[in-house]
């Protein structure tokens, strides 16, 4: 029987989301993004999950769209369109309405739609055998998945602009030297150290770690002003919660504080 495109696990408070085409280095297939968008939701609906990890099977992260696919003319047109649409972008704005922590562990290869799979996370953990390219343009493509939306973010539009025309390959190394990766580490040690940066960021009280989350995307579209406005109101709200009282009275009594999630 065969398995799943996309597996779902969870461990603790930590969900995990595996890419699983890796006879195919996890290229995008309709199955993997729908099973994406409702593991997704899954996560964020689940009140014991407090973070998610998105990685691949195999030997590659995500080698983006089925190029053979792309040969064979199977997605032109207007059929290309519905696909982006319905499908791959509803993923996308399904990641921007998680506000829980979400990381991707990138063990090998992203490429094209991969690398955009890893920029629409919050953070990513590198192997050292990662590597990234915007390889749109070498197929005669425009990124399609938000990647030009993303990458100018985080890199600035001068070096985005370089990696979206080139479709150069790149290192991890110099992924981390550009800010794409937030770390790399061993390809062994890739999911534990991912675990590790996860478990320092979900050990903080659940609810302020998601409205500071939600605070930081909200500045990216907004007027100072309004962010200020909004920031008030989060930080009032979060002052009626019993982790903002439990965090405080451990730091008055020099002890480690014990939250709840309330």
């Amino acid at each position: 029987m065969k398995e799943s495109d996309v597996l779902y696990t969870v461990d603790g408070a930590v969900a995990t989301l595996f890419l699983n085409r890796p006879a195919n280095k996890n290229a995008i297939s309709l199955d993997m993004v729908r099973l994406l968008r409702r593991f997704l939701m899954e996560a964020q609906q689940d009140e014991a999950v407090r973070g998610i990890i998105l990685t691949g099977k195999g030997d590659a992260f995500c080698a983006g769209g089925d190029v053979r696919a792309m040969a064979e003319g199977k997605l032109r047109s207007w059929d290309m369109k519905k696909f982006l649409w319905e499908e791959v972008h509803r993923v996308i704005l399904m990641v921007e309405e998680v506000d829980k922590p979400l990381i991707a562990a990138v063990n090998g290869d992203a490429t094209g739609a991969g690398m955009g799979f890893t920029l629409m996370c919050d953070l990513r953990v590198c192997s050292e055998r990662a590597r990234f390219a915007e390889s749109f343009i070498k197929l005669g493509l425009v990124a399609g998945d938000g990647d030009a939306y993303f990458l100018p973010r985080l890199v600035g539009i001068g070096k985005a602009l370089e990696l979206l025309l080139t479709g150069d390959l790149i290192t991890a190394e110099q992924a981390f030297q550009l800010g794409i990766a937030t770390k790399v580490v061993s390809h062994e040690r890739l999911m534990e150290e991912t675990r590790v940066l996860m478990e320092r960021i979900i050990r903080n009280p659940p609810q302020a770690v998601r409205m500071m989350k939600r605070a930081v995307y909200q500045a990216q579209s907004g007027s100072l002003r309004g962010h200020l406005d909004y920031i008030s109101s989060q930080l009032s709200l979060l002052t009626e919660t019993e982790d903002h009282l439990e965090a405080a009275k451990a730091f008055l009594e020099k002890r480690k504080p014990v939250f709840k999630g309330r």
